[in-house]
């Protein structure tokens, strides 16, 4: 695999970080995963508005223009020779002394890879993490921040407890999200809804399409609300993924709903 670092081009096993980085120390940083259809980033814009409003958030410079983005895109899959892909682009604060003040001035490391688009996910089957809760309180929940921490435990005990996926609920006992994506039920209604942002839920990109094109409302869920739905999905920049259990007990029939399959369906050819 070829990777891009900091504005060069490497074989994976040539490119080093340096161990004062503070995106390994502190988790000091953002990252955004970026689908790629016949050489085409899907959504660029969008992951760059969220990057850039991270960065922001941060007080990290970023070392990349959108034109920049682009063409280290082009380099990096004519590198690897994908046309379908996943991207990983990852900024750092770079690196710095002891301490949690960040060094002034900041030297970010850009990180780019390039892999073959992973199969489409099986449908899921959640529980409902106890382990964690997801803060709808810090603005880190609105960003894709290196540090994961949260929802690698939530996803851990998921795999203790049988399942394959976990939903987290905010500090009010209700849904935020998944572990990895954003969640989407039908009520009995007929209604497509999703929880706020405002929620815990992570303003993701295949979210707030689904949104603009008005296929989604956001309200408040509750867990139960979740296993008495019609059906569930979840959706990130990758895939939708249907929701077919939650704590052992099925959603709807237990099968993909008419949504999840139709949205399944624009999905693999988008």
């Amino acid at each position: 695999m070829k990777v891009f670092l900091d504005g060069r081009v490497l074989a994976a096993e040539e490119a080093r970080l340096s161990p004062f980085d503070r995106g390994f120390t502190l988790g000091d940083g953002l990252f955004e995963t970026i689908k790629v259809r016949e050489g085409r980033p899907l959504r660029l814009a969008d992951h760059w508005s969220r990057l850039r409003a991270g960065a922001d958030l941060l007080r990290l410079p970023m070392p990349l223009a959108f034109d920049g983005l682009v063409r280290a895109i082009a380099v990096v899959l004519a590198a690897n020779g994908l046309g379908d892909a996943v991207l990983r682009l990852s900024v750092s604060r770079g690196p710095g002394e002891r301490g949690l003040l960040p060094p002034r001035p900041s030297h970010p490391t850009v990180l780019l890879t390039a892999q073959p688009p992973p199969p489409p996910p099986s449908p899921a089957r959640a529980v409902v993490a106890e382990s964690v809760r997801r803060n709808p309180f810090s603005p880190l929940a609105r960003c894709k921040t290196l540090s994961a921490l949260d929802t690698v435990l939530a996803r851990l005990e998921a795999e203790e407890r049988g399942a394959d996926e976990a939903l987290l609920l905010n500090p009010a006992g209700r849904v935020a999200e998944s572990s990895i994506a954003n969640l989407f039920v039908v009520t009995a209604d007929g209604r497509a809804v999703t929880p706020p942002v405002a929620e815990g839920a992570l303003p993701g990109i295949r979210r707030q399409a689904l949104l603009s094109a008005r296929l989604a409302e956001e309200r408040p869920l509750t867990p139960d609300e979740v296993g008495n739905a019609r059906e569930a999905f979840l959706t990130n920049a990758l895939s939708v993924r249907p929701l077919l259990e939650l704590n052992g007990r099925g959603i709807g029939d237990g099968q993909p709903g008419p949504l999840s399959r139709r949205l399944q369906e624009e999905c693999a050819h988008e």
